[in-house]
């Protein structure tokens, strides 16, 4: 006889129930053993506590890796005679190496494990970071080599977000990965401000070769305390076998790729994603300059820091508040829906108070609460991705990447130009209210929390035993 076993949103094609099996001695349902595969176990909780107090400090380095040219660029400018157009071209080449990778980064991950690309892209980046001043003094046009430095940086620093994306989806129980995801994003500030207060610091004593070293020495040693303690020292790293290795996590074709494009829940999170990073790089880049137009004597390191410092508990927050409403039963789908709309909606409110030429303490203050707000995404459409598509979210993260960082450079270019038409910063808060109602209005329609990258038709054949 046909025995037909329904299943939850938990389901995995490799739990089969055969009738003949003996009762198990483990609460669930009886006659059921399961087979999964061993680099598809996920970590226990004590694992995953260390592994994000690791990966919080891996993303730290990174941005203090990027941000160091941004920090040392007036000085580098000065001793190498370069103009603002050079200038420019050298902050800009990191960009474009970085939206090159996402896609391959978040590939290889989902084929051969997220932790080993980050560890190799480490190694890779900080050596590059801390091989920059070298070559800016010994070769003979310093701006063509930092300009192709900046590139390699953004080349081999691109492949980490999609990585950690893989790692998650294949590593982490769906109730915890918001706070994983929350912890890990709250490092991005806390590198903005340790490079910015750190940096500073060293700039002044030692010069911005020391910024250099430093940020990238430190990296280096990440890598290696990952490698040697988490992962046991275990080589080879990477071997061909597993590089064409056709695994669970990489079964996935070309039709199947269209597939799961045609599905709306996927079109949602790409679109609301690309909305809501196109929202942040603007207010990135635009904000400590409407501070200085608007608020001439104001103190930088106010404005620079303080809503930095909001972001990362903020950040923390909304992890464990989405873990716990799903811990306690609320559907995923609808926690990562309000955690968006803390993200896109509730900020859109504050950005749109800063259009009514508030005083400073409050411009800071609404600023502060935008940027906190924003980290919601975190435990939002960051983490929906890994509910949808766990066999391929490290490739998937990676295409919503791409589309968010040249959507964001786009909408960057495109507000230099509102402010020099209308003389306004109006426009330009609201031009970022409306993107972010945008990519809410898209996910709260179509986001979902099921996977779709497994076929139906697939799943009930492998839940049919004669």
């Amino acid at each position: 006889m046909a025995v037909v076993q329904k299943y939850g949103k938990s389901y995995n094609p490799e739990l089969v129930c055969h009738k003949e099996n003996p009762p198990s001695d483990k609460p669930g349902l009886p006659g059921c053993h399961k087979n999964w595969p061993e680099h598809n176990t996920t970590w226990s909780r004590p694992v995953a506590r260390i592994w994000t107090v690791v990966l919080l400090l891996g993303a730290c380095l990174l941005y203090c890796s990027r941000v160091a040219m941004p920090i040392c660029a007036v000085s580098m400018a000065e001793q190498f005679s370069w103009s603002k157009r050079e200038t420019g071209m050298v902050l800009g080449s990191f960009f474009w190496g970085y939206c090159f990778t996402q896609v391959p980064g978040g590939y290889v991950s989902d084929r051969i494990g997220g932790e080993k690309v980050l560890l190799l892209s480490a190694v890779a980046w900080g050596s590059m970071t801390a091989f920059t001043p070298i070559l800016a003094h010994f070769c003979s046009q310093p701006v063509l080599s930092m300009t192709l430095a900046r590139f390699l940086v953004g080349l081999l620093q691109g492949v980490h977000y999609p990585s950690l994306a893989s790692l998650c989806s294949q590593k982490v129980v769906e109730s915890e990965r918001g706070f994983l995801m929350s912890t890990v994003g709250s490092g991005s500030y806390l590198g903005t401000l340790v490079i910015g207060g750190a940096g500073s610091l060293m700039l002044d004593l030692y010069g911005w070769e020391s910024v250099f070293y430093v940020s990238g020495l430190l990296s280096v040693l990440w890598a290696y305390c990952m490698w040697k303690y988490l992962l046991k020292g275990e080589g080879p790293i990477i071997t061909l076998e597993s590089l064409g290795s056709t695994g669970p996590q990489s079964k996935l074709t070309k039709r199947h790729w269209l597939r799961l494009f045609k599905q709306p829940a996927v079109c949602a999170v790409i679109v609301t994603h690309l909305c809501a990073a196109s929202t942040f790089f603007t207010l990135l880049s635009w904000l400590p300059t409407f501070f200085k137009d608007t608020f001439t004597d104001a103190k930088g390191w106010v404005f620079n820091v303080i809503p930095w410092f909001v972001a990362i508990p903020s950040s923390l927050l909304s992890g464990c508040l989405s873990d716990h409403l799903i811990s306690q039963g609320f559907d995923t789908a609808s926690v990562r829906k309000l955690m968006q709309f803390f993200s896109m909606g509730v900020s859109s409110v504050f950005t749109l108070l800063l259009c009514g030429n508030p005083t400073f303490p409050w411009a800071v203050a609404f600023v502060s609460a935008t940027m906190g707000l924003i980290t919601f995404s975190h435990s939002g459409v960051s983490v929906n991705v890994q509910d949808l598509a766990p066999s391929c979210a490290g490739a998937l993260f990676g295409v919503m990447n791409t589309c968010g960082a040249f959507s964001g450079v786009l909408m960057v270019y495109f507000s230099g130009y509102l402010i020099e038409v209308t003389g306004s910063w109006a426009s330009v808060f609201a031009l970022i209210t409306t993107v972010n109602l945008l990519g809410l209005f898209t996910f709260l329609c179509f986001a979902e929390a099921r996977r779709v990258d497994i076929d139906s038709s697939k799943v009930r054949h492998y839940n049919i035993h004669i």
